[in-house]
Formats: structure tokens, sequence, C-alpha cells
């Protein structure tokens, strides 16, 4: 306890300094530099909000105005800080006020900077909020352990509390270090890897497929460097990972194979075009048009606005109708019956007019009627027209070319038989009982 009390009396002295005249001097310059630091940033806030709306700019510039917008309070504060300090140092005074404002504004400036990073590379959400707050927490708690200056002890602290593994020292401090430094540089890595999607997307000369396999490679590759770096900043021996290497092949093996299986089957997707962004596919029992391609996973959006997530695993190993493959022109096939007493004629004739009930049906190819067969219940016809938009659904031009099919078979007196089957009984005659 006395230690603590001498602690905090030495932080006093170091604060406030011994003169206290000096001490009401610097908070009297500190509160005059607040003062104009607001009126500054509010100045600079009204221009850097009218360039913004100004006109076109460029991605690059809207991303160093906004972050002025964000930064520009802490540093001016920190401009105005720095000033007072220079000149009290000019004229010989101690300056531990000013000191201790430079630390806090710094720590300030830094925490707007990573949130304002999250913001932008990241979808607004709860999971981004907490991240915020445990970062803004995180760095003033280090703040205050330093301005105390108990940071040393509690570090010296920490690293005691440690264990060997092999040749290997891990401590409470090591671990701590290396999930805050992970935590940071795969944020990093995160929002850089959005940053040049974006970019990508935005670029006409890239391909859909080659800027979903290229966001994926960059993305993978800045996963790995921020872990790497994590680990080496944190004091981690990079050649005692063979073992968690011999560990991670293990778990490949077992728990994580359909997951390495997917991330690959990916990037054989990317790499042969078979499924691109835009494409009509049927599954299964799932159609739709493919919205995104992920790491582990295909978006199909059916004509529901149902969106099912299908394992990239199973497009490689499973049978895969794509529409829209190498050409999205598609053939809808609709088979109607009629009597053996109607004419077949006549009834192609009202098909071949009822083709273009449907806006979408193409006059090049040519709706087609054929006669297709003689069937147990009537004789088969069916008609054939060809779409070039399979992701709007083949189901509503069914139903408007088969509507006005029954109109035209209604005023033309066509009948379209229901299914029948013609019984005949024969009497057998029974045959004189054998004479004895």
């Amino acid at each position: 306890m006395d230690a603590v009390i001498a602690d905090l009396e030495a932080l006093w002295v170091a604060v406030a300094g011994r003169d206290p005249r000096i001490l009401l001097l610097q908070l009297l310059v500190l509160a005059a530099g607040v003062v104009a630091a607001f009126f500054i940033h509010r100045r600079s806030q009204a221009t850097l909000i009218r360039r913004l709306h100004a006109g076109e700019l460029s991605v690059l510039r809207q991303l160093v105005l906004k972050t002025g917008q964000r930064l520009a309070l802490p540093l001016i504060g920190l401009f105005a800080v720095l000033v007072g300090k220079l000149v009290f140092r000019w004229f010989g005074f101690e300056t531990p006020m000013f000191d201790v404002m430079v630390e806090l504004l710094v720590a300030l400036a830094f925490i707007r900077l990573i949130v304002f990073s999250l913001r932008t590379g990241f979808a607004q959400g709860a999971a981004l909020k907490a991240w915020e707050k445990v970062i803004s927490t995180g760095i003033w708690i280090i703040v205050a352990l330093h301005i105390v200056g108990w940071l040393p002890a509690v570090e010296a602290s920490m690293d005691e509390l440690a264990f060997s593994f092999g040749a290997s020292r891990i401590s409470l401090l090591m671990v701590l270090k290396f999930a805050v430094l992970s935590a940071l540089y795969i944020l990093v890595a995160l929002w850089l890897a959005g940053f040049i999607e974006n970019q990508l997307r935005r670029s006409p000369a890239v391909t859909v497929s080659l800027r979903v396999g290229l966001s994926k490679v960059v993305k993978v590759l800045l996963l790995f460097v921020a872990l790497m770096l994590a680990l080496t900043e944190a004091g981690v021996d990079l050649s005692s990972l063979t073992i968690f290497g011999g560990a991670l092949g293990v778990g490949l093996g077992f728990g994580l194979q359909k997951i390495v299986s997917n991330f690959i089957s990916g990037f054989i997707l990317l790499g042969d075009r078979s499924i691109r962004p835009g494409d009509v596919i049927s599954i299964g029992d799932n159609y739709g048009w493919v919205k995104e391609l992920r790491a582990r996973y295909i978006v199909v959006r059916n004509r529901d606005g149902v969106e099912t997530l299908i394992p990239n695993e199973n497009l490689v190993t499973s049978e895969v109708i794509n529409w829209s493959y190498s050409d999205k022109q598609v053939r809808v096939r609709i088979p109607v019956q009629i009597s053996y007493d109607d004419d077949p004629e006549q009834a192609m004739a009202i098909m071949q007019e009822a083709a273009y009930a449907n806006e979408r049906v193409l006059r090049i190819p040519a709706p087609a009627v054929r006669l297709m067969a003689f069937a147990d219940s009537g004789i088969a016809l069916e008609l054939r027209v060809w779409l070039t938009d399979p992701e709007e659904g083949v189901g509503n031009v069914r139903s408007d070319i088969n509507l006005a099919i029954w109109r035209g078979f209604k005023e033309a007196g066509i009948t379209i038989p229901y299914p029948q089957r013609d019984v005949h009984l024969r009497q057998v005659d029974t045959p004189p009982a054998a004479k004895l």
C-alpha cells in the first residue's frame, strides 16, 4: 500500500510540478488551446464537408478527406499543446501537464483512426460496435498504466506467468501480445482486402471471375502475412511451429477435410470458369442464378427470393446444369395432348400462334410445334420456344402460353382428353365337366 501511495505522489509531482503557479499557468494555456482547437476544428469541418460535396472526387481523395474529418480535433489539439510546450521549454519551465496531454491526444487520434478504419472496411453491426469498445478500452488502459508508471511492472508480472513447452517459453504477456497484434493485423488485412476488391470491382477491364479469384488470393495472402507478423512480434519462435504444422495436418485429415475441400473447390471453379456470378444453374432440386462466389460456398437465388448456400465441393463432384454456360439462349418445351377426334394441324396452328403470348419468347429462332406421338389418351403435341433470360424464370412463360393455348382450343372446339383406358370383357364358355 505504501508503494502505491508513493507512486501516486511521484505521479502528482511529475504531472503538477513542484510549483503550483506553473501548474495553474499550464492549465490556463491548455484551456486556451482547447478553445482554439474547437474553433479551428469547426471551421475545418465546414471546409472538409464542402470539399466532399463539391463534386466527383476519387476514392483516395474521399478517403483522405473523411480521415481528416475524424482526426482534425485531436491533431489540432496536439499542435496547440506542442506549441505551448515549446514556449514553456523556451523559458526554462517544466511541462509535465503538456506531456500528459500529448499522450492522451495521440491515443485519441489512434483510437479514432482505428474506429474509422473499421467502419469504412466493414458493415455496421453489433459485432463491430463490440470490437470498437474493446479496442478503445484496451488502448485507454495501456495509456493510463503508462501515465501512472505501472506499465513496466504489469508487463513484468505477466511475463513471469509462463510455462515451458519443449525449448519454447510461453508467457501470459506473449499470449496477450499475440492476441492483440493478430486482431489488429487481421483487421488491417481484411480492410486492405476489401479496399482492393472494391478497386477491382470498379475496373471495367477485370472480369467477374477474375475479380473474385484475385480477391480470394489477396485475402488469403494478407491474412497469412498478418498472422506471421503477429507471431514474430509477439516473440514466438517460428521454428517451433513445426509441431503445430504436424497437428494441423492431422486436423486437416479428419475434422477440417470438408472445409479445405470446399476451399480448394472454390479455386477450381474460378480456374475453369464453369460457374460464374450471374449464371443460371440447376443442381439437385435447386434452381436459380448465382449471386456470389465465396471461399466455401456459392449463393444461388431462386425466383422466390430464397438464397441457398451450396458448398463448392458439391459443384465439383455433382452434376450441374448451367443454363447460361456458353449461351444464354434456352429452349422451353410445352407438351399438350388433343383428342383423336380433333384436327392436329389446326391445333398445331393455334399453338404456334399462342407462342407469342409472352413477350420474352424470341422471334428468331422461331417457335416450333411438333407432333410427338400417338399416345394412349390422345395425340401428343409439343410447342418449343426460345428465351435469352432464363434468370427471369420459365414458369411464367409456360403459364402465359398454356393459358393462350387453352383459350385457342376452347374457341376452336378442340378438346384436351382426360387419361382413359378401354377395358373389354370377354365371356369364356365353361368347358363341360369331364366324364367319369
